[in-house]
């Protein structure tokens, strides 16, 4: 864990001053930031981050891609008889043109991830640091060394959040199948993308609410009905995950930035005329991880949602009276970090392990 405590201290400490050594400028409905951070201070940050993440030889899935690069030939024909093609095209690429070496798509893919997730955040978010601090500490960059796949593909279709801001599908739909292409289940957003152009706090809010309550009390019946549907798709083995449910606490901490951004949705409306689609996204983050508690892989397509909750909780802040912000800002760092301990060290027991990173 030690490494991934100096790189919390190094991203956050960086992006602080990349905003505080920011440049003034007019905020617009595409771009509402009124500052841009210093790009020096915020490339120190991204450097740590993918520099951790990609040089990793553990944590969760790590070890199978690896063995799986190293096994496999990644010729056109394996590739089209596989799932999510796009990431077989990846590796072709890498195993043929660069490295046999595994340690190069773990790079790569953290490199990509990030580059993605960073340029959206530098756009959208009020207090990038923050955006940054709750990436890591709220355990979204731990399941990006997991999920490599998935979190890349969600990076991907969070390149799309101004297209879904702008209202203009057909290019939100061409983002969203290339994010398919690393895994299938970013097809989900496809309808989202409906959902979502909804005013905030609607009675559709209230409907997705409602429903995720009802799944979670009704949770055998729709279970049922839902692995009956998809047994016959790549996600059809699903249905024998027998790992629990995900753990209320984790709801709890996507709950909270959503009530904060309800009691303040007028003054969030005026300072970021555009919040409806951010806090949406949000609210769907949420009701996929309340049906998670019933079995967690629903937690898995939350994922697709974290992101946004990434650019909220960097202008709820903002929502308060000017003497509270300082209250409230301390409030986010210390609860987070609260959590990141309890999460990585007392419950998972995260040990980070690397062959090119000694400490």
């Amino acid at each position: 864990m030690t490494l991934l405590w100096i790189n919390l201290a190094i991203v956050f400490t960086c992006s602080f001053f990349a905003r505080y050594f920011s440049a003034s400028v007019e905020a617009t409905a595409a771009s509402p930031v009124p500052i841009k951070p210093n790009k020096f201070l915020i490339g120190f940050a991204f450097v740590s981050m993918v520099a951790v993440s990609g040089l990793r030889s553990n944590i969760g899935d790590t070890f199978f891609y690896k063995y799986t690069y190293e096994l496999n030939d990644f010729t056109l024909d394996y590739i089209l008889a596989n799932k999510d093609i796009g990431f077989g095209f990846l590796q072709m690429l890498l195993k043929n043109a660069i490295s046999e070496d595994p340690q190069i798509l773990i790079f790569t893919t953290a490199l990509l991830t990030n580059a993605i997730i960073f340029v959206v955040l530098y756009k959208y978010s009020r207090m990038i640091e923050l955006s940054l601090y709750v990436y890591i500490t709220g355990g979204l960059f731990l399941v990006s060394m997991n999920g490599i796949r998935q979190v890349l593909a969600a990076a991907i279709a969070f390149a799309a959040t101004k297209y879904l801001i702008e209202g203009n599908w057909i290019k939100y739909f061409l983002v969203i199948f290339a994010a398919s292409l690393f895994h299938q289940s970013a097809l989900i957003l496809l309808p989202i993308y409906f959902i979502v152009r909804f005013k905030a706090w609607s009675k559709l809010t209230l409907a997705l609410l409602i429903v995720a309550v009802l799944i979670v009390i009704g949770f055998d019946k729709f279970s049922a009905l839902l692995f009956t549907a998809i047994e016959d798709t790549q996600y059809g083995h699903y249905q024998n995950f027998a790992e629990g449910g995900a753990n209320s606490l984790r709801v709890a901490v996507d709950l909270v930035p959503l009530f904060i951004a309800y009691l303040g949705r007028e003054k969030l409306k005026r300072i970021f005329p555009n919040s409806d689609y951010i806090v949406n996204m949000t609210l769907l983050g949420f009701v996929f991880m309340m049906i998670s508690t019933q079995n967690w892989i629903f937690a898995r397509f939350s994922i697709y949602f974290g992101l946004y909750q990434l650019i909220l909780i960097s202008w709820i802040v903002k929502v308060f009276r000017e003497k509270d912000e300082k209250f409230i800002y301390y409030g986010i760092i210390v609860c987070y970090l609260a959590y990141f301990y309890y999460e990585n060290v007392v419950t998972l027991n995260i040990l980070y392990k690397s062959d090119y990173l000694i400490w």
